[in-house]
């Protein structure tokens, strides 16, 4: 039933395909969505996993521990089994649904194969976290209360994801993180063990950086792109490596700007506040008034 406020004319113009076509996704009848509700139960489910006792069930002992996380890796399998099959429907103009839902199967089942492998990096992460900052009390308030863990586990999650070549939903997991705790990492960065960042707000790791073991971000540094280089119709190129190499035990203080496909060497310190542009040197500390070996 047409709305009497609603004038016709606004409908027939918000129809006009003219008007939308650059911004319309058409679905395949039988086709699902993802959804961002069930990708946040995926976070949750595998955090739970992960870190067992700290997310999920709160009455999880080690006489019940096996059950728990049987429960939860059943649940995990169905719900992210539903969300990458959304994703490949998504990615997919012609392909047959039941090819499809067969390649979700295999990316899932490969997925969970990570998760012990998963839980060791991220331990690593805790211990970073905890063992470079004086204020941390414990691993536990490590893991409830610090946003680089949230932030780091769901990049862990999306980049697991993401090497198993599942479109779109690397991205919407990373998101998640970015919107609740201000850090934004790229699923596509590639980041070593022992990773730690401190406080958190305002860190941006772009899409090819690669870093390093033992490497520790202060708030508000950015690992971004100097320029872009453009195709002929004045495009960026995609696919183009494009972000800082930062080695191990590598020091960024807040707010520096690392950018370009620049090397910082390992043991390098990078000062607050600064711009940096070319490679720095093994163990070299950069200041806003000079560089030094």
């Amino acid at each position: 039933m047409q709305n009497k406020h609603v004038p016709v004319s606004l409908i027939d113009e918000l129809s006009d395909y003219n008007t939308f076509c650059k911004v319309y996704h058409r679905h395949r009848s039988g086709e699902p969505f993802p959804s961002g509700d069930a990708l946040l139960e995926v976070v949750n489910l595998t955090r739970a996993i992960l870190f067992p006792g700290y997310f999920g069930n709160s009455s999880i002992d080690m006489n019940t521990i096996k059950y728990h996380i049987g429960v939860n890796v059943e649940c995990l399998v169905c719900i992210l089994r539903d969300q990458v099959f959304s994703s490949f429907c998504f990615d997919s103009d012609d392909t047959p649904l039941e090819d499809l839902r067969a390649k979700s199967s295999d990316v899932v089942n490969a997925f969970i194969a990570k998760l012990p492998q998963m839980r060791q990096t991220l331990i690593t992460d805790v211990e970073a976290a905890y063992y470079g900052d004086p204020a941390a009390k414990s691993f536990a308030e490590i893991i409830l209360c610090y946003p680089a863990i949230k932030a780091i586990s769901n990049y862990r999650i999306a980049h697991e994801l993401l090497t198993l070549g599942v479109p779109l939903i690397p991205r919407m997991i990373s998101e998640m993180a970015h919107s609740e705790t201000g850090i934004d990492i790229h699923p596509g960065a590639t980041i070593g063990e022992y990773f730690t960042i401190d406080h958190g707000t305002g860190v941006v790791v772009g899409e090819t950086a690669i870093i390093g073991n033992h490497v520790k971000l202060y708030q508000g540094v950015t690992l971004g792109a100097k320029s872009f280089e453009l195709d002929g119709s004045g495009n960026p190129v995609k696919n183009v490596l494009r972000h800082p190499i930062v080695e191990d035990n590598v020091i960024i203080y807040s707010n520096a700007s690392i950018l370009g496909r620049i090397t910082i060497g390992e043991g390098a310190v990078i000062g607050g506040n600064v711009w940096v542009t070319s490679d720095v040197a093994k163990g070299a500390k950069v200041t806003q008034s000079k560089a030094s070996k």
